[in-house]
């Protein structure tokens, strides 16, 4: 798990992590939620290897009608590009109580296996820790099993099914 030090509350602040990439050494990465229109819109290439049925034309409306409902857009920059994406909301209900729920949780796959991905689940328990919850959720799909590994590897469990009816 990377070092990181925070400073500020969690939806204002970056967040600064240091994490050691293979071939860079230790770097820093910068997480912070994506507020404005160009920072939404720079989040669409990571997005798009998770959701490619979404397009480029259509994701920043998408994601401020979802905000609407809670959902929230944070990013890991290196550089000056976010190289990986998470949406997320908190939630509450009878089953977990207070949680968060990651929708979406992408690295660009040239910057995978980097530590932006821990990273990135850092900031969300961090998150999670700072407005209550007891519990951060996500559903991933049965096909994806590097990304199942490295949920465990994040100290996460397999903990159900998730079903679907098209309607």
């Amino acid at each position: 798990m990377p070092e990181h030090s925070i400073t500020g509350s969690c939806l204002c602040a970056k967040v600064t992590y240091e994490i050691t990439a293979t071939s860079e050494g230790r770097m820093s990465v910068t997480i912070e939620v994506a507020r404005t229109d160009e920072e939404v819109r720079a989040c669409y290439p990571a997005m798009h290897e998770l959701r490619p049925h979404i397009i480029e034309t259509a994701f920043l409306a998408r994601i401020r009608r979802q905000a609407h409902s809670g959902y929230r857009l944070v990013f890991a920059r290196a550089r000056q590009e976010p190289v990986a994406v998470a949406g997320f909301r908190l939630g509450e209900n009878l089953a977990w109580g207070r949680f968060l729920y990651v929708d979406d949780l992408v690295t660009l796959s040239a910057h995978r296996s980097r530590g932006f991905g821990t990273a990135l689940l850092s900031w969300l328990k961090d998150h999670a820790r700072s407005h209550g919850c007891q519990q951060m959720h996500l559903d991933s799909a049965a096909e994806r099993l590097a990304a199942h590994r490295f949920y465990e590897r994040a100290g996460m469990k397999k903990a159900g099914l998730h079903f679907v009816a098209e309607l």
